[in-house]
């Protein structure tokens, strides 16, 4: 606008009315704030997303290193604290019926606020959240913990948006707590930025969120690692380089290897079933139990007392919490083995965790179900690792990516998360078989997901 144009308009302006005036520089004052809070919006988040990292990180590796604590005391004791699991449960119910009532849902209520099912996540879900999982650890639960500690990221980091005077703050502070949630206690923050982007609804990524997501969640790895919070991870080019096994898919003249691949896809189908069965079969037994016995406390104490049992009669807790244990195993001295198996992982190991997991969810302790994937995943590899000529390293480290994407139905999240556990090298693997096992999931998933329809 030139000079004489400002002048004009300077005079029409002067013929209004004052209180077209006044209507005039309040339409004038908001549009300028609306263009301040937008380019002010991305990065005052980042900059939260780092805060949020900190505070998110400290908090999970308290937590993660509580819960490793309580771990170790119940493998060391079993016969003392397994049988005491329906007590605990018992414990867990009246906990959140006296002080947690409506946040006992746990990922459910973070779906729910994700997806703009509900407004409200109270802050006593945090403690609930990590106390009710370490009770579930203790008297061994088969059951993992990223769930509370994605719960612990989220709801801080949502109750913090609501003071913020930005456009869709909330969803972008949910986001940026779980992805410093997972980093925190997985310590991959790469797959954590992934994850948070793409598990609420599916077929679509949040990439709103991209930055302070990855921000929160690198700098919850950051301090997590910093207060000795250790993270699993597996050399498994070393192995593979010791049975002299090639897991690249290329030739040595560049072409794709049509063999490898063919037995990859196959493999990707397996893990899908195996991924996808346990989220259908999870969400069903979720259901069946719930009718059954109606009453939570007798539900949980009732089930409670049949999976100690079950838990003490498999080898006294061998399938009990996490499911660490497995995993040390599948990827231990014997794993470069191309033909066999890794030492102590027997072919059972697979179906009893499976089914011990699913149980104790379906009875109600509280904890997550990312880490007995793990295992399940990882001992299913080796169990069909002879079938397909694989070092049983390898095959367990594709069981372990892949039936985690078939079964929380994410893709990019379980291919970074091989490649920071295990090492980019064998990255087009990952990408093989876990995008086949995504495929080949029947749809299914561990998490209330909103699914986007795609017309064709």
């Amino acid at each position: 606008m030139n000079f004489s144009d400002f002048s004009k308009a300077s005079q029409q302006f002067n013929q209004f009315s004052p209180e077209m005036k006044e209507q005039m520089m309040k339409m004038a004052k908001a549009r300028v704030k609306e263009k301040l809070l937008k380019w002010f919006a991305t990065p005052t988040f980042v900059l939260l997303g780092i805060v949020l990292g900190a505070v998110i990180g400290a908090l999970t590796a308290c937590f993660g290193d509580i819960s490793d604590r309580l771990s170790a005391i119940r493998d060391a004791n079993p016969l003392y604290f397994i049988p005491a699991l329906a007590i605990g449960g018992a414990a867990i119910v009246f906990a959140y019926k006296k002080w947690g009532r409506w946040t006992e849902r746990g990922m459910d209520q973070v779906f729910a606020v994700g997806l703009n099912k509900e407004s409200d996540f109270p802050l006593v879900s945090i403690p609930m959240a990590a106390v009710s999982t370490w009770l579930t650890q203790l008297f061994g639960g088969s059951a993992g913990r990223e769930g509370a500690a994605m719960q612990i990221g989220s709801a801080l980091s949502y109750n913090i948006s609501k003071k913020l005077p930005f456009e869709n703050a909330a969803h972008v502070m949910l986001v940026t707590g779980l992805a410093a949630g997972f980093a925190g206690i997985f310590q991959a923050p790469m797959a954590a930025t992934a994850f948070a982007l793409e598990v609420l609804l599916v077929g679509h990524l949040e990439l709103g969120a991209l930055l302070p997501a990855a921000a929160a969640a690198f700098t919850a790895c950051k301090v997590s690692s910093m207060l000795g919070f250790h993270k699993f991870s597996v050399d498994l080019n070393s192995i593979l380089d010791a049975s002299g096994f090639s897991a690249s898919i290329f030739t040595n003249e560049g072409a794709l290897d049509g063999k490898f691949l063919v037995k990859l896809a196959l493999m990707g189908v397996l893990f899908g079933i195996v991924g996808g069965g346990f989220a259908k079969l999870l969400g069903l037994s979720q259901n069946f139990f719930a009718k059954k016995f109606p009453n939570n406390i007798k539900r949980i104490a009732i089930m409670g007392v049949g999976i100690s049992a079950l838990l003490l009669v498999f080898f006294q807790g061998r399938y009990a919490g996490l499911g660490t244990n497995l995993l040390d195993m599948s990827f231990g001295a014997d794993a470069a083995n191309v033909v066999g198996t890794a030492a102590g992982i027997a072919g059972y190991d697979w179906i009893l965790k499976f089914a011990l997991t699913i149980l104790t969810l379906s009875a109600g302790f509280i904890g997550g179900v990312v880490t007995p994937l793990f295992a399940i995943g990882a001992t299913f590899g080796i169990f069909i690792a002879s079938m397909f000529g694989m070092p049983v390293a390898f095959a367990a480290a594709l069981g372990f990516a892949a039936v985690f994407a078939s079964a929380s139905n994410t893709l990019w999240a379980p291919i970074l998360i091989a490649g920071e556990i295990f090492g980019f090298n064998c990255l087009p693997a990952f990408f093989i078989v876990c995008t086949v096992a995504y495929i080949c999931n029947g749809g299914q998933s561990i998490y209330k997901q909103k699914k986007i329809r795609i017309k064709i």
